[in-house]
């Protein structure tokens, strides 16, 4: 199976998968943290804006990178066939929703995101293992009416890819194991990103565009 050295050339790597999108206008949209970088390198690539999708998983409460669902700003998602506790739930759903928010604030400061409607949109992470995440996210994005949405990301569960390809336009990865335990075990570098990080990647991207 292939490995990447870092996100950064998972996602250089991925672009070129995507070029064939590079005359529609598409816009980007990153999971963060790790979809960020890998996602900046595609919308270099295909010269293409960078939005942010404000969306977290949901961990089972035995196993907190078992994903059951996923929480948005203003929308949740909970598998049907997941038995939780709706206080754990509801407890879960505010706690990532006030942590989505203050990485709303942080990043995002008092920029615009680019309207998705009528567009290709490529959802961007660094790696699908459930894909509950992601599902929520085309969901979410879905009542935006764009155009097509696709989903890119360097590696996926086969399981993940089959139930994705139901509700998304295409789903573009470069590697798909049988199954998907650690993301990480398919980078060299899979170093947990901060905030900082992110600010850093926004405000060099900001940085071109000005000197443009």
């Amino acid at each position: 199976m292939k490995t990447f050295k870092d996100r950064s050339e998972a996602g250089k790597l991925l672009a070129k998968l995507l070029f064939q999108y590079k005359n529609d206008s598409p816009v980007i949209c990153a999971i963060p943290r790790g979809g960020i970088p890998v996602a900046n390198e595609i919308a270099n690539v295909l010269n293409a804006p960078l939005n942010l999708v404000f969306i977290k998983k949901i961990g089972h409460p035995s196993n907190k990178e078992y994903a059951i669902g996923a929480v948005g700003i203003e929308d949740y998602y909970i598998s049907s066939d997941e038995d939780v506790s709706p206080i754990y739930i509801k407890e879960e759903v505010s706690r990532v929703r006030e942590r989505l928010n203050e990485m709303k604030e942080s990043f995002l400061k008092n920029s615009k995101q680019t309207d998705i409607k009528n567009k290709v949109v490529i959802i961007v992470d660094d790696g699908i293992a459930t894909g509950k995440t992601i599902a929520a996210t085309i969901s979410v994005l879905r009542k935006s009416v764009p155009k097509k949405i696709i989903v890119a990301t360097p590696v996926a569960s086969k399981h993940s890819v089959n139930k994705l390809s139901e509700i998304a336009d295409q789903v573009i990865t470069i590697t798909t194991p049988d199954e998907l335990f650690a993301i990480g075990s398919f980078y060299e570098n899979f170093q947990q990103l901060t905030d900082e990080d992110v600010i850093d990647i926004l405000h060099k991207r900001k940085a071109v565009k000005t000197a443009i």
